[in-house]
């Protein structure tokens, strides 16, 4: 049973849920989609968590900030939403870490996941729901395999357990492949396979590794196989949204399609959504240019080919974090549309908080002319909700306008990155008010000025927090001596105004421009002098 969302922007249908006219991109069928969900009115979102050996990169973020904004945007619009991201606590990779580090598996697999809970924290991560951990899951696992092997799909062979891949007649669908393109894993368990291409479901334990009891032999779950079993627990045999990166399409989401849609004999799946990965800066017009995407044999593939990954040497997340500030993190992430490749490096981080600057000093200046704090403004937590209050005016007409051009722009498949523009239009069109209203001068300021004002700040607030964006003072990601660098630079600003007083500009001009080389700038306002830091 379904419902087929309309478009409006103020009804609801009988679910509560706003109707809009929302498309989705799914790799599946490899086209925007109507969306339309499983159940009316609900959502369920799965997307692949990471596999706990060692530390977070930036690239693990990616995901979970795109799947965070779009459970917001959804939650928003009315829908019912339950997001899953798992953590895949036992694999070859922790185990070989395990030996590494001299250390018991499931110690490290612990302390990797509160690295990640952590980073995911100070980049505004937290609408995830449940976070199931696949040693959790081991006797959903086994009965998962038990029914493969009992409809067919899958063997036991000298412990181990595979899926049988040439009995899966669509068995390629999501990526294109064939299973006689598949080459399988070599060494002693390719021996054991009836074909190349069949996958685990079930490993044998070797000599010291961890184990589980199963009806084959003690051992451990493939990768795969956990996914399934999870999603199928947590959301059903067949829910609405699965995400990842472009490199889990293949083999991946591919071998989830083929072991839950055999088992259960209908679509696991309404919406695949494959974000776009992240390629360092360095490469750019090298890797993953031009040339090199017309060797690969798709633009997806070229994709997988440069990301970032630990084994190209990325790392230091928290490092970088402090650095940057979470919010800025995000806020570059979220300017490239989902699916897109994502160039990182230092001039993309630094055009990224340039550009958050142009708000946060309209923040301030909010503040001075109303003498609220922007952070503190009360938005509307639904589409269809009726505006707080009853302002109007021209700048509110626009404002208003500027949100149903955002709110197209996400439901065009949850562009982020053309929305953003629109909160660049909106911030322009705020700050040209108070500059053609005097609003920054005490006696020329009106009540009713003020009120529209709060208005308009009020949409650009609601449409932000759909990003995750600006929920709360930059105070944690500002140095702490700001403080004292303040007391420094009303000292300065006195003895330019002194200066100028005494008509010694050139001693004025001195300190401004020395200012401005060690990236601080001086903004004359009609109440006194400010000062900011360049990013």
């Amino acid at each position: 049973m379904s419902t087929t969302v309309k478009s409006s922007l103020s009804s609801t249908d009988c679910s509560g849920v706003a109707a809009v006219n929302l498309r989705i991109y799914n790799t599946l069928t490899r086209k925007k989609e109507p969306f339309e969900t499983v159940v009316p009115g609900k959502v369920g979102i799965y997307l692949c968590g990471p596999t706990v050996y060692r530390e977070a990169h930036i690239g693990h973020m990616v995901g979970p900030v795109i799947f965070d904004t779009i459970k917001r945007y959804l939650a928003y619009c009315g829908y019912d939403v339950t997001w899953v991201v798992n953590i895949t606590d036992v694999d070859d990779k922790l185990i070989a870490e395990s030996n590494r580090r001299q250390l018991p598996m499931p110690q490290i697999a612990e302390e990797m996941t509160q690295d990640y809970l952590k980073n995911l924290q100070s980049l505004g991560v937290d609408q995830i729901d449940e976070m199931p951990r696949a040693t959790e899951y081991m006797s959903e696992i086994i009965a998962f395999i038990e029914q493969l092997i009992a409809k067919g799909f899958a063997y036991e062979s000298d412990g181990d357990v595979y899926f049988e891949v040439g009995r899966d007649a669509e068995y390629g669908k999501l990526s294109n492949r064939t299973p006689d393109s598949l080459q399988g894993e070599g060494g002693e368990m390719a021996a054991r396979k009836r074909a190349a291409g069949d996958f685990a479901l079930w490993k044998k334990a070797k000599e010291g590794e961890p184990s589980w009891p199963s009806p084959w032999a003690p051992g451990r779950p493939g990768w795969h196989i956990e996914c399934s079993a999870m999603s199928r627990k947590i959301l059903g045999e067949t829910f609405d949204i699965h995400g990842g990166g472009l490199d889990l399409m293949f083999p991946h989401h591919e071998n989830e399609v083929a072991q839950s849609e055999c088992c259960h004999g209908k679509p696991m799946v309404r919406y695949w959504l494959h974000n776009g990965l992240m390629r360092a800066d360095a490469a750019a017009g090298k890797v993953g240019g031009r040339g090199e995407r017309e060797k690969a044999a798709s633009a997806e593939q070229a994709d997988v080919n440069t990301k970032i990954s630990r084994s190209k040497g990325a790392g230091g997340l928290a490092e970088l974090i402090a650095r940057q500030g979470g919010e800025r993190l995000r806020f570059f992430l979220l300017r490239t549309h989902y699916r897109s490749t994502i160039v990182f490096g230092d001039d993309g981080l630094q055009e990224a908080g340039v550009a958050l600057e142009t708000f946060y000093r309209f923040f301030e200046r909010f503040e001075r002319v109303t003498g609220v704090s922007f952070y503190a403004l009360s938005i509307a937590k639904l589409r269809s909700a009726t505006p707080a209050n009853n302002t109007t005016g021209d700048l509110v007409t626009e404002a208003n306008s500027r949100r149903t051009a955002y709110l197209e722009k996400m439901d065009d498949d949850f562009n982020t990155g053309a929305a953003i523009s629109e909160l660049f239009e909106l911030v322009r069109t705020l700050n040209r008010f108070v500059d053609q209203n005097h609003l920054e001068d005490v006696a020329q300021r009106s009540a009713d000025r003020v009120a529209e004002l709060t208005a308009g700040a009020t949409i650009l607030k609601e449409l932000a927090a759909l990003l995750g964006i600006f929920q709360q003072p930059l105070a944690a990601d500002r140095s702490q001596d700001d403080g004292v660098v303040d007391q420094l630079m009303q000292l300065l600003i006195a003895l330019r105004a002194e200066s100028r007083q005494k008509k010694d500009f050139q001693m004025a001009d001195r300190i401004r421009n020395g200012l401005t080389e060690i990236g601080i700038t001086l903004e004359d306002r009609k109440d006194g002098t400010g000062w900011k830091r360049e990013v």
